[in-house]
């Protein structure tokens, strides 16, 4: 069972996407990375004020950005008993600035959102791009996430 939480600071409560459409997005994306334990996930939906804030604060860097991640377990080796969830971690997206890279992207915003959510998710599991080799990797899972979500990444 995943528990996926959704909570929104900054925006309105009906501005798209819904959490539902959030949902199918963390699912389809553990589906993708072949991820099967018991988790939840908690996705932060806001603005630039605030991710930049936390950009700044967590990471040194005093800009906005599209998704932050932050992973609670370090180390992934630990077994919990199968019904025990594991804590996966927090996603912060900015929904401004998604719009604008879409925009630059020449996507629709829900395509964005979709890619940066399954890409904040990818963090959480330990997936990252410090390597070609590894952004091969999370590059792959991602479009296949996106792939299999065909026109549900492309509109809300």
């Amino acid at each position: 069972m995943i528990d996926i939480i959704v909570s929104r600071e900054g925006v309105e409560d009906d501005e798209p996407p819904s959490s539902g459409w959030i949902e199918k997005v963390v699912m389809e994306t553990l589906r993708a990375a072949r991820f099967e334990d018991n988790a939840e996930v908690s996705v932060l939906l806001t603005g630039d004020e605030r991710i930049h804030q936390l950009n700044q604060e967590y990471r040194g860097k005093d800009k906005p950005t599209d998704v932050l991640s932050f992973a609670f377990e370090d180390d992934q080796s630990v077994k919990l008993p199968p019904e025990v969830p594991r804590m996966l971690g927090d996603v912060v997206l900015s929904l401004e600035t998604i719009a604008r890279q879409a925009e630059q992207n020449k996507v629709t915003v829900p395509r964005e959102t979709a890619w940066a959510l399954g890409h904040g998710v990818l963090h959480l599991l330990g997936y990252d791009h410090q390597t070609d080799e590894e952004e091969e990797e999370m590059r792959a899972l991602e479009n296949e996430m996106l792939q299999t979500l065909g026109e549900e990444a492309m509109a809300w």
